[in-house]
């Protein structure tokens, strides 16, 4: 069973979730779901992963970060002006009001299983950081993650500042979305501690799954292994998943699943088996 919650943080955003086997909620495990830029709750994989795991005994949430450009029509870019604003710091501490309302029973009476997180691209990122800081993540899988959150050109940097915002296509809906200058701000500043992805793969210290294909021309599969080459290999997986790009071959509007994201589903439950149960 399906259940849709709004969470209202600290700031007054609201987070959307959907939930996935919430009759596990008391029994099983949980898993939270972390999309990455310009992704939601409900783009192409997420829903059939949500699914995917719940049947296999998961409890799941699923949920739109508050500035992702997602409202209340689930599927389309109607606040741009939020996403615009967005920051990675804003979205680490999103992820703790997230973790903190599961624990004290926000979505109902838990279990007291372990609780781990698959975080996608960017949200790969950001569950990396956020899991090397709350020892309460028991297990962290990451797909098609990125190493570094500067991802810009000294020369894109400066036109930024001079114009106040960037700029970037959305090739699905033909979109042009801006990013402000507290997105960059947000880097600079914090480049060397909250935003250091290096430091939280050298000091998770917990079990970490890396799946990524081998052509993926978003984030090149060389972030992986960058990843892997920082962390624990005692505690660490990684799997590459060959002739497949950034979304494993899953597009939007979602269709079927295909042989390459079902290695990766399978991959990913076998480590959650292992790790959390």
């Amino acid at each position: 069973m399906n259940k849709d919650f709004v969470l209202n943080t600290k700031k007054r955003e609201k987070l959307r979730f959907t939930t996935y086997g919430y009759e596990n909620l008391e029994s099983a495990s949980c898993l939270i779901f972390v999309h990455g830029f310009k992704g939601f709750k409900d783009w192409g994989f997420w829903p059939y992963s949500g699914n995917y795991f719940a049947e296999r005994g998961y409890f799941v949430l699923s949920f739109n970060f508050s500035h992702n450009g997602i409202g209340n029509i689930p599927t389309e870019f109607t606040e741009l002006d939020k996403f615009a604003d967005n920051t990675f710091s804003l979205e680490l501490d999103e992820l703790n009001e997230i973790l903190d309302a599961y624990l004290n029973n926000f979505f109902g009476s838990k279990s007291n299983k372990k609780i781990g997180i698959i975080g996608h691209s960017r949200g790969g990122g950001d569950s990396l950081i956020f899991s090397s800081r709350r020892k309460e993540i028991n297990a962290v899988a990451l797909w098609a993650p990125v190493a570094n959150f500067n991802r810009y050109s000294r020369r894109q940097e400066d036109q930024w500042r001079k114009n106040g915002f960037f700029e970037v296509l959305n090739t699905r809906t033909n979109q042009l979305m801006r990013l402000n200058v507290c997105l960059l701000d947000d880097i600079e500043k914090n480049k060397d501690d909250l935003l250091n992805i290096e430091f939280a793969a050298r000091n998770l210290n917990k079990p970490l799954l890396i799946i990524h294909g081998e052509q993926d021309l978003s984030v090149k599969i060389e972030e992986s292994e960058q990843i892997y080459n920082w962390s624990d290999k005692n505690l660490t997986e990684f799997y590459k998943i060959k002739a497949t790009g950034h979304t494993f071959d899953v597009t939007h509007p979602f269709e079927k699943s295909n042989p390459k994201f079902d290695s990766v589903l399978e991959k990913t439950l076998k480590f959650f088996n292992q790790r959390l149960n």
